[in-house]
């Protein structure tokens, strides 16, 4: 009876001896929840229980009947079991569960992890059979010691500012090897000159048995698979781990930046004795140089200010596990929002998120989900112990992105006292042995009230990060320019990116009112923030609303929380525009030019194309620019068109057009738009025919 309950999954896989095979785990689970925590105690990790059920993959039980359930849910998988060659290895991968998860594999436990963000895998091959049952026990409770936790800097049972969304929230699969196999490379690039030098440190692992040697072979292709530079080294393979570092070099390498974010690919091989290719990885990367040079920003020499905005990993019909074409399509038009610089949220991302972000030209600060921390949390040993963890399993995954610049430890948790400064420093000190590229830092918003550097784990970071709400949390609009005057003079040597500003719909009373007081935040602060060279970036609070237990209007225990530029279901607020425009990096300015005594008639238009100075946000190289207009008459139909292209556009340019004869008369508005190498409309302009006699 429960064997016909199963849902039989089979999997086909490649024969060819020693290669990997990736084989997806996506499809055909079984769910329920625990609520008496039985299922250990009963044999559900031998057999399937009743009342399951059928889930495909990524899946969230915090969705639908089970919105508000927090405890144990499980998930069951029947499979087929792959062929393993002859000293080969069976790797289960997990892309993230959230929160704490136990795994067994035909009632034998195989592992744990806790974290509800990163990826995490386990060598089954001892355990797998022809028929196999995979247990999957998830706790989305939080805690004072979990991270994220109950945490308010002090309030032992104040949650977190989003859903704790229990389940299999990625994708799972199972990956089949041959003796040795990559685990992952560590990619460092550097830039002398004109040439660039990549280090590619290749993790292997192999069977306890498997004792003959081998070779890494490294190629670096560019983005049409021409090879650049290769190298080889030898290697043994064994069981507790082995390291190959490469060293590669080439001279004239394209640069990754905001606006042409030109991608390599490294690929890295395992080859036999035989000169058999045994396996092979892959992973993408990019050149390119970011400093902070006397409390600038500058990516490849270049400096920048940059403006952009955070995202949850939230909708109503996914949660926290979103498909592809969820996040393509809220990334697409956080894209045309002129989006170049975000945090991205509290909590490390979607692989998806960040390989979007290094092909669309995007510079991210990842971070782990410690917020509002009180003291006694940043000093619990395991606290801090999970953090590390985290962040090196953040850091080890992500790590080969090139649109990650810096790294962020905390949000808004007790850093202005002895044992947050500790922590910090000990974060800190601990991300710079596992990246030392990469500059670490973590939001605030307690820096106004630091009366000396000292006493702020702010006085170490490698720049700030300022959460800033005046206008609501942190008091009235009027005294944002003095707050940020006294960061200026407490940290005269730190760069500052404000990590989030806007506002909350709670500080009005209807969502009307909170967005017609949204867009009054961003037109008064822009200018502000523009203002102080120091500030290298705005990033705002937030895309879309969210789903929460806090910041809810009156009355309500669980909501979406009204922050965002669109609702939770992408419905564009008026506030989406106004931010559109403020961030645009580029204007265009029209004029109609006239003919004829008095000047009478038209005779075509002026076009000023004005790229933001380096005094304003954004401001940002623009590359392969369009510029296209359209004359149209009174019922929308084109009258005359044009189009223009600019390579480079670093200053002001003025487009004069004539009018073709006979059309004066009938020409009713002239629209015309500024686009990026993407296509994405910088900015968009309509010019109305002037009160003139018509013909």
């Amino acid at each position: 009876m429960v064997a016909a309950a199963l849902v039989l999954v089979s999997l086909a896989f490649a024969t060819r001896a020693n290669a990997s095979v990736q084989i997806e785990l996506d499809t055909g689970w079984q769910f329920r929840t625990d609520p008496q925590e039985v299922g250990e105690t009963t044999g559900w990790i031998h057999a399937l229980p009743p009342a399951t059920r059928r889930v495909d993959l990524p899946h969230t039980w915090n969705i639908g009947v089970d919105h508000d359930f927090l405890g144990v849910g499980w998930y069951f998988l029947d499979f087929e079991g792959p062929a393993i060659p002859l000293q080969g290895h069976a790797i289960l991968h997990f892309g993230a569960t959230f929160y704490s998860a136990k795994i067994w594999l035909n009632g034998v436990a195989v592992g744990a992890h806790e974290g509800g963000y990163t990826s995490y895998e386990f060598d089954v091959t001892r355990h797998l059979r022809t028929r196999n049952l995979l247990a999957v026990r998830i706790d989305n409770r939080p805690g004072a010691a979990t991270i994220p936790g109950l945490a308010n800097r002090g309030e032992s049972d104040a949650w977190y500012d989003w859903w704790p969304y229990g389940g299999i929230v990625r994708d799972v699969g199972l990956r089949v090897t041959g003796p040795a196999w990559i685990e992952r490379q560590a990619i460092r690039t550097t830039l002398e000159g004109d040439a660039a030098t990549v280090t590619d440190r290749v993790f292997l692992r192999g069977s306890a048995t498997a004792t003959h040697a081998g070779t890494v072979r490294v190629s670096v292709l560019d983005e049409h698979d021409i090879e650049v530079a290769k190298a080889s080294r030898p290697f043994v393979p064994g069981d507790k781990g082995t390291q190959v570092s490469v060293e590669l070099r080439w001279q004239h390498p394209e640069l990754w930046s905001l606006d042409r974010p030109y991608l390599y690919r490294v690929r890295a091989q395992v080859v036999t004795a035989q000169s058999d290719v045994a396996e092979e990885s892959a992973e993408t990367f990019g050149v390119r140089t970011v400093e902070i040079r006397d409390r600038h920003l500058l990516l490849n020499g270049q400096r920048v200010r940059l403006t952009g905005m955070t995202r949850h990993e939230d909708s109503p019909a996914e949660g926290l596990a979103e498909t592809r074409g969820t996040m393509l399509r809220d990334y697409n038009e956080m894209k045309a929002l002129h989006t170049t610089l975000t945090r991205p949220v509290h909590y490390p991302q979607n692989p998806f998120v960040l390989d979007y972000a290094d092909r669309n030209g995007i510079l991210l600060i990842p971070e782990i989900p410690v917020w509002h921390f009180s003291e006694a949390q940043l000093a619990d040993p395991k606290v801090q112990a999970l953090a590390r963890r985290q962040m090196r399993e953040m850091i080890e995954e992500d790590g080969n992105h090139p649109s990650i610049f810096a790294w962020s430890v905390a949000n808004e948790s007790a850093t202005a006292t002895p044992e947050g400064i500790a922590y910090f420093r000990m974060m800190r000190d601990w991300i710079r042995k596992l990246d030392p590229d990469r500059y670490v830092s973590f939001a605030d918003d307690k820096l106004p009230a630091v009366v000396r550097a000292e006493q702020s784990a702010a006085n170490d970071a490698d720049f700030l990060m300022m959460n800033e709400y005046y206008g609501s949390w942190h008091g009235p609009a009027a005294e944002l320019p003095a707050a940020l005057d006294h960061v200026d003079a407490t940290f005269p040597q730190k760069m500052v990116i404000i990590s989030e500003f806007g506002y909350a719909g709670i500080f009005s009373h209807s969502p009307a009112k909170a967005d017609q007081a949204r867009i009054r935040i961003l037109q008064e602060q822009f200018p502000i923030l523009a203002a102080r060279d120091w500030i290298a970036g705005a990033i705002l609070w937030c895309y879309q609303d969210y789903k929460s237990r806090r910041n809810l209007w009156p009355g309500q225990t669980e909501g979406y929380v009204e922050h965002g530029l669109v609702d939770e279901n992408r419905q564009r607020k008026p506030s989406y525009e106004v931010w559109k425009g403020l961030s645009a990096p580029a204007h265009v300015d029209l004029a109609w030019t006239f003919a004829g005594s008095g000047n009478s008639s038209l005779a075509g238009f002026t076009a000023r194309v004005l790229p933001n100075a380096i005094d304003r946000l954004p401001a940002v190289p623009l590359h392969k620019v369009h510029l296209d207009w359209n004359l149209l008459d009174g019922k929308g139909e084109s009258l005359q068109s044009g189009k223009q292209y600019f390579e480079s556009l670093e200053q002001t340019i003025e487009i004069r057009e004539i009018l073709s004869t006979g059309i004066q008369g009938a020409a009713d508005r002239l629209v015309v738009r500024l686009l990026d190498s993407r296509g994405d409309v910088i900015d968009q302009e309509l010019l109305p025919r002037p009160n003139l006699p018509r013909p």
